[in-house]
């Protein structure tokens, strides 16, 4: 599988501005089999988000199937959504033919009030495709290793995150912790840029399973990058050191 991170500067509050933006970085990525975009991507964080929430018939969900369709890729990011009179920070995910998957942020940054605007999600989701299992998660969900362990059921977590670069040194360590741990591919993909809070220098990666870092974004550019996710490599590395047989029983609450 070859993945595409990109890490963009989020035009606060303007949606068709990052799609726009989006469009132009991408004219350069010839073959991808995923694109990877940051948390919030078409909008950023703001003071108000349930005035930026959108249907999942709107145009950010659109603009998503109809890349996925022209470019026969998988594409995912997160978004504001409203649904049944809620809003969620939902990562959406759209496969190659424009079938989509949600998985909305269970953990809620409470340090910023996040829970004030936004409903939790609840259910765990792993997505396939070209025989690569997934792992979706958003941002704050990276501090909670419980709700991301390995059950044998994914090979590749997917973080997708406004982190800011004061706190960057825990984004650097736990992409690389949650690989180890996992015995699985970690895709980390941050913003750059500012919005007036916070300052974002990106440091979008994938790890492989060995915790090494495969693929990086300068930190502070609007860029992307590519690579591969090996799965024969993968599968040999599980075989030999088959560290996931010895895991904790685990639960994780419903």
């Amino acid at each position: 599988m070859k993945v595409v991170i990109l890490q963009q500067d989020i035009v606060r509050a303007n949606p068709s501005a990052n799609l726009s933006k989006l469009d132009a970085m991408l004219r350069d990525v010839l073959e991808v089999d995923l694109v990877v975009l940051p948390e919030m991507f078409t909008t950023g964080f703001e003071t108000d988000m349930s005035r930026l929430a959108e249907s999942m018939d709107g145009p950010t969900v659109r603009w998503m199937r109809e890349l996925a369709l022209h470019r026969q890729c998988a594409v995912c990011g997160s978004l504001v959504v409203r649904e049944d009179g809620k809003c969620f920070n939902r990562m959406v995910w759209v496969d190659r033919n424009a079938g989509v998957s949600i998985y909305d942020k269970r953990h809620l940054f409470s340090y910023a009030a996040e829970e004030k605007t936004f409903s939790a999600g609840r259910n765990r989701v792993v997505v396939e495709s070209g025989g690569v299992r997934l792992l979706l998660q958003v941002c704050y969900d990276l501090r909670f290793p419980v709700w991301s362990r390995n059950a044998g059921d994914y090979d590749v977590a997917v973080y997708v995150a406004n982190w800011p670069e004061s706190r960057q040194q825990a984004w650097n360590v736990l992409l690389k912790a949650r690989a180890l741990e996992n015995q699985c591919y970690v895709i980390g993909v941050n913003r750059v840029g500012e919005d007036g809070r916070c300052k974002y220098v990106g440091g979008s990666v994938v790890v492989n399973p060995y915790g090494e870092v495969i693929a990086r974004c300068q930190d502070g550019m609007e860029m992307w990058r590519s690579s591969e996710i090996d799965m024969d490599m993968l599968a040999t590395f599980r075989s030999k050191f088959p560290v996931l047989k010895d895991r904790d029983m685990w639960m994780i609450e419903n």
